[in-house]
């Protein structure tokens, strides 16, 4: 049964549309649709069928999947990007390069996990486990180096860097591809691929932290 019930009086106002949530999350708003009826967000439809998205749903949604990264704290999304790079936590973290992990193997979150502790002390790992958890992520943390598995339960790395480039603020990230592929196993993800730095996993201790040296800040590298 679909989360779109009458809002309390008191929350009427604290809510957003389907493109605002889209939005935010840097997800497409189908997407944003299936999480409404999959009861992950809350929602309910005005008198002219126009869905609307509980402000506190969108907040306990992003928080269930940051709170627990390394240096997280609690979320509180806008509905207006550029606010969210003026003040809270995400301008406090900004004395301190943001790297973003998108990863499902446990393995190699901790593997990339003390290779930026050892070699990047100074900068900041935050880790995704899935492609969808990313998107918002990225937008919530808009990191300087975003590292990004290809074959990723939900979404593909492929498809996830696609559509971040479709969003303006991906330009000031830096990007790099950890895979498992060898060269011809990553051919048919080779349209998102081009110009990016691509680590093989067998490779990563060794390439992983040149590669961040010369996608970092210089003052963290």
């Amino acid at each position: 049964m679909k989360s779109e019930k009458t809002p309390p009086p008191s929350l009427v106002q604290d809510h957003y549309t389907t493109l605002e949530v889209a939005s935010m999350l840097g997800l497409a708003v189908r997407s944003v649709q299936l999480m409404v009826d999959r009861n992950e967000l809350e929602a309910w439809k005005t008198p002219g069928g126009h869905r609307r998205i509980s402000r506190a749903s969108v907040e306990q949604w992003i928080n269930a999947r940051t709170g627990g990264a390394k240096g997280g704290n609690p979320v509180a999304v806008t509905s207006n990007p550029s606010e969210g790079n003026a003040g809270g936590s995400h301008s406090r973290a900004r004395h301190h390069a943001q790297i973003l992990l998108i990863e499902d193997s446990i393995h190699f979150q901790n593997l990339v996990t003390l290779l930026v502790n050892q070699h990047f002390p100074g900068a900041v790992l935050h880790t995704a486990n899935d492609g969808i958890t990313g998107l918002a992520m990225y937008g919530q943390i808009q990191p300087d180096v975003l590292i990004v598995d290809i074959l990723l339960p939900g979404i593909d790395g492929a498809t996830l860097i696609t559509t971040l480039r479709s969003h303006p603020q991906f330009a000031r990230s830096r990007l790099i591809v950890v895979t498992s592929l060898d060269e011809t196993q990553r051919e048919p993800y080779a349209f998102a691929l081009q110009g990016v730095t691509v680590i093989h996993k067998p490779q990563l201790v060794a390439e992983l932290p040149a590669a961040l040296a010369d996608s970092l800040p210089a003052k963290v590298a």
